[in-house]
């Protein structure tokens, strides 16, 4: 098998994603880098309008520099009592150098005295691949749900310990790996970006 078709580099330096990804990936016949193992690569700024738009735009970046197929995704949370907001802002919702935990102060602050039924949210998912000389693909996943109160659980990152997922009534933090790695928005999205590799390595 050739050699670029078992190499992906996830466009990320986040290690909890990562690791999430790889999970997702189970058995995929390739070797998935992170940004991590390409030392003095340049910041992305994610300053497209939508979640498609960066990932796009990092998963592109990406395979221009290393020349290697590239994937990335980027993730819109849309609380309706907020008008979608913090949308494709997510990441930096509390500024740009802002962590986890400014996020969630933040978007609780934003919906204090909003009532449970009111809270509703849904995550979207954009992942990206792009081959070098053989185009792009765009995949989406979508989770729906609400915004606790406070927040619940210990696993995952991000906002997972305020999203209370519609089927299960748990937060992301609150499941365990294997049952937010089937359900998730970003499972979602990577799971057809997965299938795709799959198809694409069994025809070559």
């Amino acid at each position: 098998m050739p050699h670029e078709l078992r190499l992906l580099v996830l466009a990320t330096r986040n290690r909890h994603k990562a690791e999430e990804l790889r999970a997702i990936a189970g058995e995929l016949p390739v070797e998935l880098l992170t940004l991590a193992d390409f030392p003095g690569f340049p910041e992305i700024a994610e300053d497209a309008p939508t979640p498609e738009g960066n990932a796009l735009k990092k998963a592109r970046a990406a395979a221009a520099l290393t020349g290697e197929w590239s994937a990335a995704d980027d993730t819109a949370l849309e609380v309706d009592a907020l008008g979608g907001r913090p949308g494709v802002h997510a990441a930096r919702y509390a500024g740009p150098a802002c962590d986890y935990a400014a996020n969630n102060s933040k978007l609780l602050s934003e919906l204090s005295g909003v009532k449970a039924e009111s809270r509703t949210a849904r995550f979207v998912t954009i992942a990206a691949l792009v081959i070098p000389g053989k185009g792009s693909f765009t995949f989406r996943g979508e989770a729906s749900g609400r915004i606790a109160e406070s927040p619940r659980g210990d696993s995952g990152f991000g906002y997972d310990p305020l999203f209370v997922e519609s089927s299960t009534g748990l937060t992301f933090a609150e499941m365990d790996s294997a049952t937010k790695n089937r359900i998730s928005h970003r499972a979602g999205a990577f799971g057809k970006l997965f299938d795709k590799l799959r198809a694409i390595i069994a025809m070559s």
